[in-house]
């Protein structure tokens, strides 16, 4: 999967853009991680998974995904995702607390996307916190990551074809917040809070 995410980042010169990441602090390895990021398109999970790959994340994903995305559906299946069903809580609760379960023991990290749904945009849509705070309950030691990504949307504006040219994927990591640190709802808003503070809308 890491040589398959290398040629997807890459992939994208052919259409004149590139992809970055920024760190505003250290992210420990070797410590449950949770990253919370805003929602913008495929190149969202395939930025993260090469970028962040020595963090092995998994993913919490709609059950959609689970089929029909060539080499995304088989790694969301396969490699140790969770795949929600948003119209069924009792499936939705007992998969993320399996998920926060694994990384508390493993000291791996997950990705989650509160929003629940990309946005078409660049803007912001509402952030859900119910699913960041069965993880956080049942990953009492993790570290939250807020990622504010931007431009991810422009490279599928219109919809598959053709491609959006020229951009600049962005994705900035934000300093870790420990779930020990504060009570969920200052954690939560703190989360919101930087991610959203950093989205370009244009």
């Amino acid at each position: 999967m890491d040589i398959l995410n290398f040629f997807l980042i890459h992939i994208i010169w052919a259409i004149f853009s590139y992809a970055k990441i920024e760190f505003e602090a250290e992210i420990p390895v070797g410590k449950p991680i949770i990253f919370v990021a805003n929602h913008q398109g495929l190149y969202d999970v395939i930025g993260i998974c090469w970028f962040l790959r020595k963090y092995h994340p998994k993913y919490v994903s709609k059950i959609e995904l689970g089929k029909g995305i060539p080499s995304i559906s088989y790694n969301l299946n396969h490699g140790g995702s969770v795949l929600i069903d948003r119209k069924d809580p009792k499936q939705a609760l007992p998969a993320l607390k399996k998920m926060a379960e694994y990384i508390q023991t493993n000291k791996r990290a997950t990705v989650i996307y509160p929003e629940g749904t990309r946005s078409r945009n660049g803007k912001p849509g509402a952030f859900a916190s119910s699913g960041l705070k069965i993880l956080c309950k049942y990953a009492p030691d993790a570290l939250v990551v807020p990622i504010t990504i931007n431009n991810s949307w422009k490279i599928f504006r219109y919809n598959g074809f053709p491609l959006g040219i020229g951009n600049q994927l962005k994705f900035l990591v934000h300093e870790p917040i420990s779930v020990k640190e504060c009570d969920f709802n200052t954690l939560f808003e703190k989360t919101e809070k930087a991610i959203v503070g950093d989205i370009e809308t244009k």
